[in-house]
């Protein structure tokens, strides 16, 4: 019974580190293709472009995006019309909003970070300006409505409004919103990046700020008011510009009743709040990523968990049949016989086994496996056919199944199995009570 207890505690030992190992692998690769693509910083500032800049236009998406839209409409139901489109005052998301855009338009699309600056952040911020490539850039150049053209109620109507007197003149450009075209400012993302550029460095030309502390978010906005003359004009502005920020930036301000400092506690606490809700969406796409990076591991190692645990039972039994041979002598040999290959010394064979265990068996059917001879040397062996008859067998594919799934659930979780399995503890600070 103790026997049998053991053996179904090597086992599950021996998955669950095998399970461990290669989530960790997959979590590896999959922070490398973060980090050098900068897939953090620019899903941030993706959002924030969307939140302060407002939509891009559709005319303006890059190749790829029309590529993954004609994707995207071909294999759309009869629900949608092909012909239908978005309408042009509405814009686009920057955001990835499918998973082709999660493996295709974020890393490799149009990029939405700002241009790296090594200057500090200036004294006075240039004006307010449409963002280029944005659905309020492309209205204010299809209607580039003069000041005095704006407000003609306000005019004597004795005579017409390029005629007004400079009272009138002053009165026109201070109802007027104070934001110009794409090029002659900079938008209202490119002014949070000016407050934000002394925790910045350069990651191919463009910012790598992945992460805004809140705190510092509402900071940056009330130097941008401060800036531009106030809170209430740089609403006036952003609603001009056709911001979604403009809508909670006055729920904020009309909450703390005009005062300045719960004005900048209430954006703080918006900004938190919008932070967790773009963690959770950036885990849900990510998701995805590791599905895929965990079917790519599963398949190069062809890990089959269900034949893995029955080689991990063989491998029990065998070396409880080495110990009956080493106890009762050459009789107990022949069971083993089966075990080796045919014409090769027993004793050899026997040697090879307990110095190769079932853990390492797993890693032998990749395309390019890697062996230690016995002068001590690495050999290097191609088994790209091997490999490719076990991807081929429908038989494994269950074994890789199990495998994908039980990667999904993360190497922490593994690593808190297998401390409970093995009896691990971990390290806690601090003195031991008496």
């Amino acid at each position: 019974m103790i026997s049998l207890i053991s053996y179904y505690a090597d086992l599950a030992i021996g998955l669950v580190l095998a399970f461990l190992l290669l989530s960790l692998l997959v979590s590896g690769i999959n922070e490398g293709i973060v980090r050098l693509l900068g897939i953090r910083s620019k899903f941030l500032w993706a959002y924030l472009r969307d939140t302060l800049d407002g939509a891009e236009t559709s005319d303006g998406t890059s190749r790829l995006d029309r590529v993954l839209d004609v994707l995207k409409r071909f294999g759309r139901k009869a629900r949608t019309p092909l012909t239908q489109a978005a309408a042009p005052e509405e814009g686009r998301s920057r955001l990835p909003a499918s998973v082709m855009g999660v493996f295709a338009r974020l890393p490799f699309g149009r990029d939405p970070r700002p241009a790296f600056s090594r200057q500090p952040p200036p004294v006075e911020s240039p004006p307010l300006a449409a963002a280029a490539g944005s659905v309020a850039a492309e209205q204010m150049a299809a209607d580039p409505a003069p000041i005095d053209e704006r407000v003609d109620e306000r005019v004597d109507p004795a005579h017409p409004a390029e005629q007004a007197d400079p009272v009138e003149t002053a009165v026109l450009a201070a109802d007027a919103p104070a934001v110009l075209p794409p090029g002659q400012g900079k938008s209202m993302a490119e002014l949070l990046h000016e407050r934000l550029q002394e925790i910045d460095h350069a990651k191919r030309g463009r910012t790598s700020i992945a992460d805004i502390p809140p705190a510092r978010f509402a900071v940056a906005v009330l130097e941008i008011a401060t800036e531009h003359g106030g809170v209430e004009t740089l609403m006036r502005d952003l609603d001009a510009l056709k911001s979604p920020f403009s809508r909670p930036l006055k729920a904020v301000w009309d909450r703390a009743s005009h005062d300045l400092e719960a004005f900048r506690r209430g954006v703080e606490d918006w900004f938190d709040g919008e932070m967790e809700r773009l963690s959770v969406l950036y885990r849900r796409y990510v998701r995805w990523v590791l599905v895929a990076l965990g079917l790519v591991v599963t398949l190069v190692f062809s890990m089959d968990s269900l034949e893995y645990g029955k080689s991990l039972l063989r491998d029990n039994a065998y070396r409880s049949a080495v110990t009956a041979f080493g106890q009762s002598g050459p009789q107990a040999l022949e069971p083993l016989r089966e075990q080796c290959e045919p014409g090769q010394d027993p004793y050899v064979c026997v040697t090879d086994v307990l110095s190769t265990p079932a853990f390492v068996k797993i890693f032998t059917h990749a395309p390019v496996s890697v062996t230690m001879d016995a002068s001590g040397g690495p050999a290097w062996a191609w088994r790209g056919g091997d490999w490719w008859g076990r991807l081929t067998s429908p038989g494994h594919w269950p074994g890789f199944l199990v495998t994908l799934v039980a990667l999904l659930f993360g190497a922490p979780f593994w690593w808190d199995i297998l401390r409970r399995v093995s009896g691990l503890r971990a390290r806690t600070s601090g003195s031991t009570p008496s």
